[in-house]
């Protein structure tokens, strides 16, 4: 058996299932193969909060038709939650706890038997206390339970059209934000309009770290070059600041997920 039909198979045990959706690649496969193996006893959810960025729902409208699968939105309010806006090392298990009751609130009055993620094997590997909270609720992770990293993921995704195969990965804007530093609606809108604001001058891979009055801006690989440029470092600069920051920082090291996860001295910034 292929490792498709493996996915397939494994999705299918479970009857009917909600998938919970982001719209990212891992989700996305997910929902995919759900549609295929469950037909209309699979239904892809997207939560929306302050902590969803821009232009994420959108993609994810568009990835569930384009894989054809049956497709809604939920309201999350992880930000009641004063756990989660304390912004503690446990904060992802706090945003995770709200999200997986909510679905399996609307799991179990839509007569859903399973709530499924997209959590795959590479996850295991970096601090996701979200995990946790998925186990108090019962969710599946086929992904996961089937050994599937993101390279594995991707190639599958490709083989399906899906198209956000190649999508980078977008967590929730809460990410961005230093533990310990509390979580506020306005803080999160002030990083969502810095990031949109890079996007719109063409930057693909990205994150705006917030550091208070101060953003610290991480470039993917294939795009550091181009600010070392005065010009288009002077560009990015004005932009953030017109988003509502004072200083600029930029990393001189690729962006890498799961920075602030990762403790000891502060990564360099580029030098001009």
């Amino acid at each position: 058996m292929d490792r498709l039909s493996e996915l397939e198979a494994r999705v299918g045990e479970v009857g009917s299932a909600i998938v919970a959706f982001s719209g990212g690649v891992d989700s996305s496969l997910v929902a995919a193969v759900a549609a295929r193996a469950l037909g209309e006893r699979s239904l892809a959810v997207t939560a929306v909060s302050p902590a969803l960025a821009s232009g994420e729902l959108d993609g994810a409208r568009s990835v569930a038709r384009a894989i054809g699968a049956a497709h809604q939105t939920i309201s999350t309010d992880e930000l009641a939650r004063a756990a989660y806006r304390a912004n503690g090392r446990d904060r992802c298990y706090h945003c995770k706890t709200e999200l997986y009751t909510s679905l399996s609130a609307l799991a179990e009055a839509r007569g859903f038997s399973t709530v499924l993620s997209g959590a795959n094997a590479d996850d295991v590997g970096d601090w996701r206390p979200g995990l946790r909270a998925a186990t108090e609720h019962g969710v599946r992770h086929p992904l996961l339970e089937l050994g599937m990293g993101k390279a594995e993921v991707r190639d599958l995704a490709r083989s399906l059209r899906i198209p956000s195969a190649d999508k980078p990965a977008s967590p929730c804007l809460a990410s961005r934000i230093p533990y310990g530093t509390t979580v506020e609606p306005s803080v999160l809108a002030r990083i969502d309009r810095a990031e949109l604001a890079l996007r719109e001058l063409g930057y693909r891979v990205l994150r705006v770290r917030h550091f208070g009055e101060t953003a610290r801006v991480e470039l993917g690989i294939d795009e550091l070059d181009r600010i070392r440029d005065a010009n288009a470092r002077a560009v990015l600069e004005r932009a953030i600041i017109a988003a509502g920051y004072t200083t600029v920082e930029i990393g001189a090291e690729p962006f890498r997920s799961g920075t602030l996860n990762r403790l000891g001295r502060p990564l360099p910034l580029v030098a001009i």
